[in-house]
């Protein structure tokens, strides 16, 4: 039986499985695609093996998880693909009300610790659809992630935009990490030879795709609604290893994340041990 293994649906992790696809790695386990909030559900549920999941809900379930090494969605800075979109300076919006998308955990909470710590204001907070113009017609505010982000950064409007990840790297000079690449504990104990080849499979996509992100913009570009230049610009900005320096962004947003009570505590990271001889 084959790996069932998550595959985020947004362009941010779309050289990943480009690439699976043109090495022929993906027929050696069955994707599911979605957003990263339902990838999250279906492994905790058991219904996949191996996926990427926000990197709070990590936190949530790590009682259940295992993480693999070296692989995540972070930036060091700006990112383009979440933001929020405001009628009014972010420093107004206390009390009025923020339209957090419903496709991302984590960014809802960088979202909530951004406004609090470096605006100092307390919304009031409402999840819906992604959506920018419903959104509008309830929100002074709303939080996009992924292609609506993307879409929104390409073509600005009248609204103020705040990127988040540029606005966490001023507020704490630390990288921030946005998704995590997770194995249910009991499965990576069943079956650690598939979790291998599955981790080996998305490391040397990484490593191709790093090297060919002119040809992927160029590729991607003809049925997406970017240009390649500004998809090779979102590409080279994005980060997928999980360093040092990535792993102290990690524990940062962690302990911020607790402080404002979206998480009842901050767990050790663990991650899958592999043997080397093996890889």
């Amino acid at each position: 039986m084959r790996p069932r293994v998550g595959h985020i649906q947004f362009l941010n992790c779309l050289p990943l499985y480009h690439m699976l696809v043109r090495s022929g790695a993906v027929l050696d386990m069955d994707l599911y695609k979605d957003t990263p909030i339902a990838l999250c559900r279906r492994l905790i549920d058991g219904k996949l093996d191996i996926s990427p999941v926000p990197a709070i809900e990590y936190a949530r379930h790590a009682a259940d998880l295992l993480l693999l090494p070296d692989l995540t969605v972070s930036s060091n800075g700006r990112v383009m693909s979440i933001l929020l979109v405001s009628k009014v300076p972010a420093e107004k919006l206390q009390g009025r009300p923020v339209a957090l998308t419903n496709t991302s955990a984590t960014s809802q909470v960088l979202a909530k610790i951004i406004l609090q710590e470096k605006f100092g204001v307390a919304p009031a907070y409402f999840e819906c659809p992604p959506d920018l113009p419903e959104m509008f017609r309830e929100a002074d505010a709303a939080l996009l992630i992924g292609d609506d982000a993307l879409r929104a950064c390409a073509h600005p409007g009248k609204y103020l935009q705040y990127d988040l990840g540029a606005e966490w790297k001023e507020l704490t000079g630390e990288a921030m990490v946005y998704a995590v690449w997770a194995v249910r504990r009991s499965y990576a104990a069943k079956h650690p030879e598939r979790v291998a080849v599955v981790y080996e499979s998305f490391k040397s996509s990484i490593i191709e795709s790093l090297e060919r992100v002119d040809a992927i913009a160029r590729d991607i570009a003809a049925w997406e609604p970017f240009t390649a230049a500004f998809l090779r610009k979102y590409f080279k900005g994005l980060q997928y290893s999980f360093g040092p320096e990535y792993r102290a962004g990690f524990k940062a947003y962690l302990a911020k994340a607790k402080k404002i009570g979206a998480l009842d505590r901050v767990p050790k990271l663990e991650f899958v041990r592999f043997d080397a001889k093996k890889l």
